[in-house]
């Protein structure tokens, strides 16, 4: 049976995809906590498939309850030990590591007066860039403004967060409109 709606190719293979692609991917995201989810999510998924990550995001929910930025910068060595122990979610020493620290560095820069949010729109100038690919093998893996964002991230602390991470993320939270010129949620993100 055919699409009702075309899409871009990558979320063709099942629901949880297309379900993404629709509601979220692409669409502009300027809430701190929901940028700072993102951001943790595509680093977990270095290496990985974003699929793999989208079928543990409500574990990673769970286990970092619900993206409490002030209760994950304090974790300790038993519950980095717990987190190791929990199959909901990519157990991988040094990501959640990068989790921790990175709320960390996500509390410094709250404490600098500096806004998560505020810091991350300002390299696209706190509006998307509207690509223009009519096929996902013209898709950059990076970019000179990932490639900044990696810099600057890293300046501040953030670990996982190198340029092809950076933009993905870009990408997940709308900062870059990748949706391919035949996508029905092109259109929806023009206005954005």
């Amino acid at each position: 049976m055919p699409e009702e709606k075309p899409r871009c190719e990558w979320c063709l293979k099942d629901q949880l995809y297309r379900d993404y692609h629709d509601k979220e991917w692409g669409i502009p995201q300027y809430d701190n906590k929901k940028l700072f989810e993102l951001l943790i999510l595509e680093g977990a998924q270095a290496g990985l498939s974003w699929h793999t990550v989208l079928k543990k995001r409500e574990s990673y929910r769970q286990a970092f309850e619900q993206w409490d930025i002030e209760k994950i910068a304090r974790y300790d060595d038993a519950k980095k030990a717990e987190l190791l122990n929990n199959p909901g979610i990519i157990r991988n020493r040094l990501k959640i590591a990068a989790t921790i620290s990175n709320a960390q560095a996500y509390l410094k820069m709250q404490e600098n007066g500096e806004g998560f949010s505020e810091f991350i729109w300002s390299f696209t100038a706190g509006k998307p860039i509207v690509n223009h690919f009519n096929s996902l093998n013209e898709l950059p893996a990076k970019t000179t403004l990932s490639d900044k964002m990696s810099k600057a991230l890293k300046q501040k602390g953030f670990r996982f967060v190198g340029s092809t991470i950076c933009y993905a993320f870009m990408q997940a939270a709308g900062l870059v409109d990748d949706h391919m010129l035949y996508c029905w949620k092109r259109s929806t993100n023009q206005s954005g």
